[in-house]
């Protein structure tokens, strides 16, 4: 609500919208859309349907990354006239790969108070899905369209010891894979969109086999990508990376009876496993299924 004293400042609100589920947003976040003096928004007319949909009946205005310098100067203003405003993206948390950060960086320049409405965010909520390690990671984000800007860029991630979380494209997802294997090697890899929406999906392997998968091919919405870290000791195998394709060749193999060393040395081949990983992992999903079994 606008301060009753024109001296005073507005605040600038970072409001995370839903990401896929209208309902993936919080209740103060609903309170501070209808609350505010302006909401300024990354496409109006995407905002509107949720706004629609919450009956929150306020006036919008367009900040994106064309206009960000003249829409920010007029926002900045208004919060320094005393009005309170929300900054939202089409979709998650404000100043995420987005102009978000050079509104927040004027307002700061000029004494507004920011405060956020934490709430959802694709990278992390991706993440957290993964099963891949997340005590350290790296966000990149959309990496350059130019196709040699993205080649020196990926070519020094190369050595990465964080996992690392990506952003792309429906158009060029699988191109981005071919490039992901080309610089950083056969990692294991997790690939999530539609996040939170009714055809979530999420597929999970090594590069190798994620490339040319028709899963990737057509459909709307953007992707997030997990890649994971680099081991410096060498390829460390792990049950729990294991892929589920993967998981279930080796137990079919198992409950056939093929011994456990013809399928130590089969997934070693094709998998690319040092034969002592292989071994280590049939052995230990044999050593659980026998668990089951007596169970």
């Amino acid at each position: 609500m606008r301060n009753s004293s024109k001296q005073e400042t507005g605040t600038l609100y970072l409001v995370a919208t839903p990401i896929g589920n209208l309902k993936d947003i919080t209740f103060r976040a609903v309170e501070t859309l209808k609350s505010v003096d302006l909401i300024a928004a990354e496409d109006t007319r995407h905002t509107r349907k949720l706004l629609t949909h919450y009956e929150i009946k306020n006036r919008l205005v367009s900040y994106h990354d064309h206009n960000k310098e003249k829409s920010a100067g007029n926002i900045i203003k208004k919060l320094s006239a005393g009005w309170d405003v929300a900054l939202v993206s089409d979709a998650g948390t404000p100043g995420i790969s987005d102009p978000g950060f050079y509104m927040v960086r004027l307002a700061r320049k000029n004494g507004i108070q920011v405060t956020a409405c934490p709430g959802a965010c694709a990278a992390v909520t991706a993440l957290s899905i993964s099963g891949i390690p997340s005590d350290k990671f790296s966000f990149f984000g959309f990496l350059p369209v130019k196709k040699g800007k993205r080649k020196n860029f990926l070519k020094n991630l190369a050595n990465e010891n964080k996992s690392m979380v990506f952003y792309e494209s429906n158009i060029r997802v699988q191109n981005f894979l071919e490039e992901l294997f080309e610089a950083l090697g056969d990692r294991y890899t997790v690939v999530v969109r539609e996040l939170t929406k009714l055809f979530e999906e999420t597929v999970t392997g090594r590069l190798s086999g994620l490339i040319g998968d028709e899963r990737f091919t057509g459909g709307k919405g953007e992707f997030t990508i997990i890649v994971s870290a680099e081991d410096k000791r060498g390829k460390k195998a792990d049950t729990a990376m294991m892929s589920a394709e993967l998981k279930g060749e080796i137990l079919s193999l198992l409950e056939s009876g093929t011994p456990l060393k013809v399928i130590s040395l089969r997934i070693s081949e094709v998998y690319d496993f040092s034969k002592k990983e292989s071994y280590a992992l049939c052995l230990e999903l044999k050593s659980r299924q026998d668990r089951s079994n007596k169970s």
